[in-house]
């Protein structure tokens, strides 16, 4: 690492050392488990979500490519919303950050559940500028882990989203089969205004080391929401540009077929709304099991850069698997190295990201990768829709397998260069 990294990663090790001095270890601990609770919930109203919108566009005459309209809107509106509200975060503190995120998702669902138009469920997705729960729970795992131990961290957090998948598919699947598209919206209404009263109890007002708005680091002068220049800044910082780019690359081809598998579920695999609840529980599983048992003593035993290599060349093979697959049954099997390259491949990156900055911009950073995702929603659902239609679901993997092998070996090849420099 350049010099400057390291002290990037100093600061930041001092920082979590001065954050103590507020904050003894067993209340962060106190915090971080509370943090890891809100989002289990939040992912679980989330996937409760998805067992709902796809049927309910269909009874509303949408075809494949208006849902894909409809996905894309709201990777438009993330793409912008999230930066700025990682701003909003450092700015304003987690506990505001946090009560903004969950009171959108109520209304969300509220507007979910009066939804009798096509244009109406357009309208409900506006919320989904502020409805970023998941950024604002890693920025404050990130504030207050010790940087040698946050990659672990940060996956519990994946822990967490297997959970909230598992929970939310299956319930979603009975509720909407059972009791219709209207009750299990006003479900998740209920749901996200509890996770609202934990962070009003629990969560404080801010859990960096300076006071939300200040900065001794050097960064955050400018106390504006909407300053570009304050994001971007953070772009300069040794890592963060490349890890970036590898970021979007190779997420871009598997994010296409995320975005459409409600789709491909329906379409390709024929699947009820339960059968399609047990599939998504099934990957939450996988998930859990990942984050949970193996992340973890991946990233005690291997480096970093190791990891970033192994899930991106996994990913390569997984979506030539996909490209190939014919039935339910072995795209369950394909789901265990999808899982394994997805789950390690984002903690990685999240984790080289947010030690490449200060303390103090944590939230931005996390704004920034939430934001990578959001992209990948805005042109997946586009660009998925007119592959599936017109060159089917194994254009899709074949695209994955490509663009990730080709990664792959750039990125060895340079890995291998710079080991032959640091021994020479």
């Amino acid at each position: 690492m350049s010099p400057s990294g390291e002290s990037t990663e100093e600061t930041s090790k001092s920082s979590v050392s001065t954050q103590g001095n507020a904050l003894d270890q067993r209340q962060r601990m106190k915090i971080i488990n509370v943090v890891y609770v809100i989002a289990a919930l939040d992912i679980t109203w989330m996937f409760l979500q998805f067992s709902v919108t796809p049927y309910l566009a269909k009874k509303l005459g949408f075809d494949t490519l208006w849902f894909g309209y409809l996905q894309t809107m709201v990777g438009v509106i993330q793409l912008f919303g999230g930066p700025m509200f990682g701003r909003f975060a450092d700015l304003f503190g987690a506990r505001v950050a946090l009560s903004l995120a969950c009171s959108s998702t109520v209304v969300f669902f509220l507007l979910l559940a009066v939804a009798n138009h096509p244009a109406m469920l357009f309208i409900h997705k506006i919320p989904t500028v502020f409805m970023h729960v998941l950024p604002s729970s890693q920025m404050v795992v990130a504030d207050l882990s010790e940087p040698e131990k946050r990659a672990d961290a940060l996956s519990k957090l994946g822990l967490c989203f297997g959970i909230g998948m598992v929970a939310g598919s299956t319930l979603g699947g009975h509720l909407n089969t059972r009791y219709g598209e209207t009750f299990t919206a006003c479900f998740g209404a209920a749901g996200s205004t509890f996770s609202l009263l934990l962070v009003l109890k629990f969560i404080p007002k801010s859990t960096k080391v300076q006071a939300p708005g200040t900065n001794t680091e050097g960064g955050n002068k400018n106390k504006s929401v909407f300053s570009v220049g304050e994001i971007t800044r953070l772009m300069k910082f040794p890592r963060v540009t490349p890890t970036f780019l590898v970021k979007i690359i190779v997420g871009l081809p598997s994010g296409i077929f995320q975005v459409m598998f409600s789709i491909i579920a329906l379409e390709f695999f024929k699947l009820e709304p339960q059968q399609n609840g047990y599939l998504m529980a099934y990957f939450g599983i996988v998930q859990m099991v990942i984050q949970g048992g193996v992340i973890g003593r991946l990233t005690a035993s291997y480096s970093d850069n190791s990891l970033l290599l192994l899930s991106i060349g996994v990913s390569s093979f997984v979506g030539l698997a996909q490209a190939y697959m014919q039935n339910v049954f072995q795209f369950c099997i394909i789901v265990l190295p999808m899982m394994f390259s997805l789950s390690v491949f984002s903690v990685i990156t999240d984790s080289i990201l947010t030690k490449s900055v200060p303390s103090s911009d944590t939230g931005t950073m996390m704004g920034l990768c939430a934001s990578v995702q959001s992209l990948l929603r805005t042109v997946g659902p586009t660009v998925g829709g007119f592959l599936y239609v017109n060159y089917g679901i194994s254009s899709i993997g074949l695209i994955q397998f490509f663009v990730n092998i080709v990664v792959f070996v750039f990125m060895l090849q340079r890995h291998l260069r710079k080991s032959t420099e640091h021994r020479e």
